[in-house]
């Protein structure tokens, strides 16, 4: 590498010293940030360097070399060793003439020339040409004014008096992109013998501006026409022109007149991507940023931003507010990536926010397509002309905001354009990728509370838009926008249908394999935003503090119970994406504090941390953000509420039982081995931490007595899923007592939600969540996937005996109180009948009605075969301690 960097010299003895006093000059106005920050790791030693520049431009070329000089690389303008070249850099473009200069394209096929005959003759000898890319104003800086995003980088080759004014005024902002050398030799070496060195360098001139092309798409934007434009694509596209003579013979009107209704519907969904109004939209988001949050932090986006190159990114991230459209567009143009093309609903284009949304890259999109046929063929359309230029599109898989913190259940029918746009035309590979967005607070906190309870959503206007500019006044804490695992769409069509790039031709004909493949990327998107998550000190607060009757814990049991929780998270990572909050216990609980979430009550044995009922309901949308991340641990946890002793082997039994349920609510990303595997990991975690005790070689599991602080933490982390469960005996409780044929799909989802808020009123339960109707549908819907339940003739539901032993298994979970409260909500006064059946299926740690622990005989089983002689000295018996919570427990420190 010596050879490389004796360029010091040459820089100071090979640049005139008119082009030295120019860049002395432009120094102050020009800041650069090199991409690579080190690029000389990409240079080959030995080797001459030859630069290759987009466009010809005097400020180009000193920005080149000072960028050069700064990164320790060889000097631009010295000559280039071997050749005639007197310099060591040349432009694709140039721009003629002083004045009224003309752009000429194709100049870069001469310099090729020189350099491929430079080689000729001499195998041993090599070039590397260096494209670099050079970008004036991207991003604003805390100096931008509005004047200056008049002057920022765009797709026009702007004169010489336009480019000084960028200097003067964006120059601060300017970016030098080094791209991976191109070996001159091995490109010679990999053609034929008998091409023409015209036509390699015609044919390496073409690559090199393809390159800079799509450098420059990734980090500009593609380059747009007026809509206007893209509405003639869509307007004379075969199927908008099918829909409209259709729609003029069905409704009987003029060809010119159901032309104007097509083009109405295309002006209502079409973006009007600017990049000025773009970068003056991002000037004032940074200062409304600043008051609203303490931070926003991107984790990942490097490894997103490399494999974005080449791919037509669709972005997915979680809905879980308003600002998520702003907040990643933001980003994404500040951290040097074009602005994607946003689907948003039609309840957003406002009057004078809409047209402000749509130069921001918007396109809006009615929240129903039917009975509406033209509307829904000139839609796909304008996606599929989307997708066909190349443009970043964002879109929420979940359709709409979630209301209680989990991710919904995907609408697929976006996705489903998405994939046949670019079956109609695959020239670009699609790369979906998900995006987790974590709040510490919610604007719209309060209006979810009130939807949940029954309270109908309020409708977007400009007088509810001026309203809810009271919410400004508050702090909202950190906000971390978290990349995913990408997914490629190629491989996934591979594995569905090996010759889907043959069997597509015609763009009418659904292959039958659509729906199946568009609901498994829907839910692997899901899972990808889930293994995501960004854990941050409320999201751990709410998952401990929620878990008890008051939502109150002694501040030595929140401590531990804290640290446990990072613990765990540490040391089982459920991704290589998940991130964690630095903070230790005691930070967490004042920033919590500092927050407004939590407050201390002072008392002479120790103090009380706690939370208002009201807060308590804000405060269940965080902990279900992260509640998939506790699954596997709160499933052990759950087995020990009620039993003191468990067979291993049962715990995992179970878990293979109830896993399918839990994943498809909370997008879990193991199979049924796998997800055994993530709980032997846990139950090992448990006992190394002193939670469990493992007897038996192993095949016993013991938690302490109720008021021994293991057994405490357990149940602080059991009921953090145990209100899933409930929800479960819910509807399989319904079901049974009204018997087979009796109710129908929708039916039974009515009944378990009003079953479910009735029960919420008699616990206060203080998770809206629990009464939401969408999760008895999915779980509903699970148990038809899996042929427990199906739909007779007549429409109703039937079952098999799989729901009955679904019903006795349950009693390993929830408690006599609990079972006993949801039966007489769901069959009047009926009481749990099957507590006094006996049993034979060798259910672990069940207690009978006599108080007798049948688990006791599973154990003894276990023991008779594996191990005769510890048969007599381990007995199993029910947990017959009171079982207390909090800071309450009698003489608990």
């Amino acid at each position: 590498m010596a050879t490389l960097f004796t360029a010091d010299s040459s820089h100071r003895q090979r640049a005139p010293w008119w082009f030295k006093l120019a860049g002395q000059l432009l120094q102050p106005c020009v800041r650069i940030r090199r991409e690579p920050a080190e690029p000389a790791v990409l240079l080959q030693a030995g080797a001459p360097v030859c630069y290759v520049i987009e466009r010809d431009g005097f400020s180009d070329a000193l920005i080149l070399q000072r960028a050069c000089r700064e990164a320790g690389l060889p000097s631009p303008m010295q000559p280039l060793l071997g050749t005639r070249r007197r310099r060591s850099v040349f432009a694709l473009a140039r721009r003629e003439g002083w004045v009224f200069g003309r752009i000429r394209k194709r100049t870069s096929n001469e310099p090729l020339r020189q350099l491929v005959q430079s080689l000729e003759g001499l195998p041993e000898r090599d070039i590397q040409i260096v494209p670099v890319s050079i970008y004036v104003g991207r991003a604003p800086s805390r100096d931008s004014g509005w004047f200056r995003v008049l002057f920022s980088e765009n797709w026009v080759m702007v004169g010489r008096f336009r480019r000084l004014l960028a200097l003067l005024l964006n120059g601060r902002d300017t970016v030098v992109h080094f791209s991976a050398p191109v070996s001159l030799r091995q490109a010679l070496d990999d053609e034929a013998d008998d091409v023409a060195p015209e036509r390699f360098t015609r044919k390496l001139a073409r690559v090199l501006r393809i390159h800079f092309h799509r450098i420059r798409a990734v980090v500009i934007g593609p380059d747009l026409s007026h809509r206007r434009t893209v509405a003639d694509a869509v307007l004379n596209a075969e199927p908008v022109r099918a829909a409209i003579a259709a729609t003029a013979a069905k409704e009987k009107i003029s060809h010119a007149r159901a032309w104007r209704k097509a083009h109405k519907l295309v002006l209502e969904i079409a973006a009007d991507y600017s990049h000025p109004v773009v970068r003056s939209v991002s000037f004032l988001l940074r200062n409304f940023w600043n008051k609203l949050y303490d931070g926003i932090s991107m984790h990942h986006f490097d490894k997103a931003r490399a494999a974005a190159p080449g791919y037509e990114v669709v972005y997915v991230p979680s809905h879980r507010s308003h600002t998520d459209y702003l907040l990643l567009s933001y980003q994404l143009h500040v951290s040097g990536v074009v602005v994607p093309h946003i689907a948003a609903g039609v309840n957003l284009n406002l009057p004078g926010v809409g047209p402000i949304l749509r130069r921001g890259g918007a396109f809006f999109m009615r929240r129903s397509f039917t009975g509406n046929p033209m509307y829904s063929v000139v839609f796909k359309e304008y996606l599929a002309q989307l997708i066909d230029r190349g443009v970043p599109i964002e879109y929420f898989t979940e359709g709409t905001r979630s209301r209680t913190g989990r991710l919904l259940a995907p609408r697929t029918g976006i996705l489903a354009m998405t994939v046949r746009a670019f079956l109609r035309a695959p020239r670009r590979p699609v790369l979906f990728q998900p995006v987790y967005i974590g709040y510490e607070k919610l604007m719209e906190g309060k209006s979810y509370t009130g939807e949940l309870s029954g309270q109908p959503k309020e409708k977007e206007s400009l007088l509810g838009l001026l309203r809810g500019l009271k919410v400004l006044r508050q702090h909202y804490g950190h906000v971390a926008l978290n990349f995913g695992e990408p997914i490629e769409l190629n491989p996934l069509l591979d594995a569905v249908s090996p010759d889907w790039r043959t069997s597509t031709v015609d763009p009418d004909v659904k292959p039958e394999w659509l729906r199946s493949m568009v609901d498994a990327l829907a839910e692997r998107i899901q899972v990808n935003i889930n293994r995501a998550a960004d854990v941050n000190p409320i999201n751990l607060l709410a998952l401990a503090l929620l878990a008890t009757p008051k939502h109150a814990m002694a501040e030595s049991d929140l401590l531990a119970q804290l640290a446990l929780s990072k613990a765990l998270l540490e040391e089982l990572p459920y991704s290589d994406r998940i991130t964690l909050t630095p903070m230790n216990p005691a930070g967490i609980i004042a920033y919590g504090e500092q927050m407004g979430w939590i407050q201390r009550v002072q008392h002479p044995l120790g103090d009380v941390l706690n939370v208002d009922n009201e807060q308590a309901v804000l405060l269940s949308y965080f902990r279900n953000n992260v509640l998939h991340l506790n699954a596997a641990a709160a499933w052990v946890a759950c087995c020990f509420l009620n039993n003191r002793r468990m067979a291993r082997a049962s715990v995992l039994r179970l878990g293979r039982l109830i896993y399918p349920f839990i994943q498809g609510e909370l997008f879990l990303p193991w199979n049924s081995k796998g997800f055994c595997t993530q709980l032997q990991a846990t139950i090992d975690f448990f006992v190394r931490h002193g939670l469990l005790e493992s007897t038996d070689d192993g095949r016993v599991l013991e938690r302490g007595p109720g008021q021994d602080d293991a057994a405490y933490q357990l149940k602080v982390i059991a009921r953090s899923l145990i209100q899933a469960f409930e929800r479960y005996y819910i509807t399989i409780a319904a079901l049974a007592k009204n018997g087979p044929h009796t109710l129908t799909a929708a039916e039974l989802e009515k009944t378990c939600t009003l079953s479910a808020q009735r029960l919420s009123l008699l616990n206060e339960l203080s998770a809206p969540e629990f009464f939401d109707r969408a999760l008895f549908r999915g779980f509903i819907q699970k148990l038809r996937e899996r042929r427990v339940v199906w739909t007779d003739e007549a429409g109703k539901l039937d079952y098999d005996s799989a729901l009955e032993a679904m019903v006795r298994d349950a009693r390993v979970i929830l408690s006599r109180e609990m079972r006993h409260s949801i039966l007489k909500i769901t069959a009047g006064e009926e009481t749990d009948t099957r507590d006094s059946a006996p049993r034979d299926d060798g259910m672990a740690g069940t207690p009978d009605a006599n108080g007798a622990d049948l688990h006791a005989r599973h154990v003894d089983a276990e023991r008779r075969r594996h191990a005769p002689a510890a048969a007599a000295a381990t007995g199993a018996a029910p947990d017959r301690t009171p079982a207390t919570s909090g800071e309450s427990r009698p003489g608990h420190r």
